[in-house]
């Protein structure tokens, strides 16, 4: 029978496997129309999956835009700046 310091080991490694997301915020700056741009523009997206990113962004105030390994989040991340949008990465908390 494993030890509970084994177990709590086996957590914590499994949390460092979580993957790492990028989250749009709203702002009071960038029309809906020029956010759903730059979901398709950049993301490659259909026009109708921008548009339902775009409107959580609008009406949930945040929007989970990509899910992957932290160095592509972080570059996601400095696009949407170059973009002129607000946007950070979190660990996925699923």
């Amino acid at each position: 029978m494993p030890k509970t310091d084994e177990r709590l080991d086996l957590r914590e490694a499994v949390s460092l496997d979580r993957p790492w997301i990028t989250i749009v915020w709203d702002d009071p700056v960038n029309l809906m129309s020029y956010v759903s741009y730059v979901f398709r523009s950049y993301f490659g997206v259909s026009p109708e999956e921008a548009e339902r990113l775009m409107l959580q962004v609008h009406n949930n105030g945040r929007a989970v835009v990509a899910t992957g390994n932290r160095e592509a989040m972080e570059r996601h991340v400095e696009a949407m700046h170059g973009y002129g949008l607000w946007a950070t990465l979190a660990k996925d908390d699923a």
